[in-house]
């Protein structure tokens, strides 16, 4: 895979080997809804090679990191929203 080093977090999140997210996972207004989601891929993966709880966290975090100002206030709201969301389905 040939990627700009402009574009290389964007295909990352398309085609990250760890997890299968749901087609736009960082983009729903329901942070319970995202965290159930990452849940569940992190769950289900085959291929991860950490535990789930740290394979969803790392994989919202790095989305959240690598937006930066391309992520408006209130979708940043709802996903920093989702990682708290998040430590509760894994009881942390």
């Amino acid at each position: 895979m040939t990627v700009g080093k402009k574009n290389w977090s964007g295909e990352v999140t398309k085609t990250s080997i760890a997890l299968d997210l749901e087609e736009g996972v960082f983009t729903w207004d329901n942070p319970k809804k995202i965290a159930e989601s990452l849940k569940n891929s992190a769950e289900n993966s085959l291929r991860r090679k950490a535990e789930p709880y740290a394979s969803a966290m790392s994989m919202l975090n790095f989305y959240i990191n690598r937006a930066g100002n391309k992520l408006g206030p209130k979708q940043k709201k709802i996903l920093e929203d989702a990682k708290v969301e998040l430590r509760k389905a894994f009881g942390r």
